[in-house]
């Protein structure tokens, strides 16, 4: 019983710091007003942004909105729910309601085959063109007032490997090589991360609190991937650095996820579209790393603990990599000798 209060004291602690970290990394998320300057400093990115905007918010939503309030409505009246004036027998009444029924539903999925589907994939393939433009513009005006320190640290592994012997030194072609294989671990991970969120919606009780969290990650991530790219920070350090301030990046992707949570699967997917721009801009703006640190140097150095959010679809991921039929190198140099 004597160690139960120190302890529990200490996880008080931990607990109000990681409140803080949230409460940070919510604010942090919400400036958005770094956007209106960000544009205002870089035409570029005023174009992109406002391409964006016009093509997710005003054609796709619009859409959208059009289909509800407009064509939905003809259809209505049109092909009738009720039964016509006129029809008193039974028999006669089903016949128009099912042929109406029909006709609504061909015509639904005629204008969704012919219009949402390939508007859909259009808008999908141009945004993400669009979203590595935005960050691109977004660091070149960032980097005006300073680097971040996220970016000097990857700036500075370059020059120590510069004192390194030759045969330590990669060459640029194997830089390259590293790079594409980073980035392709960095999707699937991603990728098998998605799926652990889309399944844990199906879990009772706290399956919807869970999908809200865990989309706060996912979303957190992508937006400061963009910048960790730019500043090529290898995939080991980004990842280490994301769970070891798991309460800040909880807090950034929030609004996010309030953002699209209560809507349906096409109306959350235009709006993230629009909104997304804006939150991987404030990510580029935002030293993390400065912010995670004042406050826990705030609290004395207290460290809440590296938590392991990406563990199960990294475990997973490996497992499916290491069925794929490898050839052994011992087999490959027999073979060049023959």
């Amino acid at each position: 019983m004597e160690n139960f209060g120190p302890l529990m004291k200490r996880y008080r602690a931990k607990l109000k710091l990681a409140s803080v970290l949230w409460l940070e990394g919510f604010r942090e998320a919400c400036c958005l007003h770094r956007v209106a300057i960000y544009c205002l400093r870089s035409k570029q990115l005023m174009i992109r942004t406002g391409q964006c905007f016009l093509l997710n918010g005003f054609i796709f939503l619009g859409s959208i909105f059009i289909l509800r309030y407009l064509i939905l409505p003809t259809l209505e009246r049109i092909l009738p729910f009720g039964v016509p004036d006129g029809y008193q027998e039974p028999c006669l009444s089903e016949m128009p309601i099912r042929l109406y029924a029909f006709l609504r539903l061909g015509l639904l999925q005629l204008i969704y085959a012919l219009w949402f589907y390939p508007l859909y994939i259009f808008s999908f393939i141009l945004s993400t063109i669009w979203y590595n433009d935005i960050a691109q513009f977004g660091l070149t005006v960032t980097e005006k007032s300073g680097p971040t320190n996220l970016a000097l640290t990857s700036q500075k592994e370059p020059s120590t490997s510069q004192n390194a012997t030759p045969v330590d030194k990669p060459t640029d072609l194997g830089r390259v090589m590293i790079g594409i294989a980073e980035q392709g671990y960095s999707v699937l991970l991603l990728t098998f991360f998605f799926l652990e969120v889309y399944l844990t919606g199906f879990v009772p009780y706290i399956g919807k609190a869970l999908n809200f969290v865990l989309l706060s990650w996912m979303y957190a991530y992508y937006c400061f991937e963009y910048k960790w790219n730019f500043s090529s920070l290898s995939l080991d350090k980004r990842l280490d650095f994301f769970e070891s301030n798991w309460a800040f990046f909880a807090g950034f992707g929030s609004p996010c996820v309030l953002a699209i949570f209560f809507f349906s699967p096409l109306v959350s997917y235009g709006v993230m579209a629009v909104l997304f721009p804006m939150f991987v801009l404030t990510a580029a703006g935002s030293d993390a790393d400065s912010v995670v640190n004042t406050h826990k140097t705030k609290w004395g150095g207290e460290e809440l603990g590296k938590l392991p959010i990406f563990y199960a679809a990294d475990k997973l991921l490996m497992r499916i990599l290491s069925l794929l039929p490898v050839e052994p190198q011992e087999q490959t140099s027999d073979k060049k000798s023959l």
